[in-house]
């Protein structure tokens, strides 16, 4: 059955679609001995598809993993980057994975990695409005008319936030500590919004994903999800987008 190249690019875990996409513009990609374009469709079993010159086999095991970011280090792959990276912490995996959307530098936590273009895309596309919790240290004490503002959404320059869930976790003289859920990924949205109501971010931490814990696990370790996890992803993540 013929699929259009950049969803097989994404099933063999070489990129997201979007990355695909751009690899597949890049030139980089051929079809039986034509240079893609895309669009274009190919059938893995009986087209010779290439990547960089190297014929494309059967796909690797799905691989899905979790990582707790630490603060100070960037959600990329490129070996260009000197700073650090999450390409770092990576070296112990036999399989070649990528993040399932992004932490900022500043920012820690749970972050997800696999080699499954399908399940990041559903993962990431906002019409599957996956929740995202996060614990969040803001700069003075919260009122409720700012708690109840952010849960209608408040409008940012790329637009009006969804409605979002929160409640206070604790607070101090001086700062609060609260517990926000989106169900979108804008870019540095949760500061973003914190900001809007005057109160900036001090610490920023995702918990949660789509009901999958971060739990205990110590800053820049990996673990493989368990059984029981990816079974409640693919169950109330992947089934949606087919």
């Amino acid at each position: 059955m013929e699929e259009r190249l950049q969803k097989i690019l994404a099933k063999m875990g070489i990129a997201s679609r979007r990355g695909a996409e751009e690899i597949i513009l890049e030139g980089r990609v051929t079809v039986n001995g034509k240079v893609a374009i895309l669009g274009m469709k190919a059938e893995m079993s009986k087209d010779h598809i290439k990547l960089d010159g190297k014929l494309l086999t059967r796909p690797e095991p799905k691989v899905y993993l979790m990582i707790n970011k630490p603060r100070g280090v960037i959600t990329t792959l490129s070996e260009a980057e000197e700073r650090p990276s999450i390409r770092d912490y990576l070296k112990k995996i036999k399989y070649r994975v990528f993040p399932v959307g992004r932490l900022d530098y500043d920012s820690e936590g749970l972050l997800l990695l696999t080699n499954d273009g399908d399940f990041t895309h559903a993962v990431l596309h906002p019409s599957k409005k996956i929740p995202k919790a996060y614990h969040v240290k803001i700069k003075g004490v919260i009122e409720n008319d700012k708690i109840e503002k952010l849960k209608r959404g408040v409008k940012l320059e790329d637009g009006m936030t969804s409605p979002a869930k929160l409640k206070k976790l604790r607070k101090t003289e001086e700062n609060s500590w609260v517990e926000i859920t989106i169900y979108e990924g804008k870019k540095r949205q949760v500061r973003r919004m914190f900001e809007k109501v005057g109160h900036s971010v001090l610490k920023l931490k995702r918990v949660r994903i789509n009901g999958i814990e971060l739990g205990n696990l110590p800053p820049g370790e990996i673990r493989y999800l368990t059984p029981e996890e990816v079974s409640k992803i693919k169950k109330e993540v992947v089934s949606r987008n087919t």
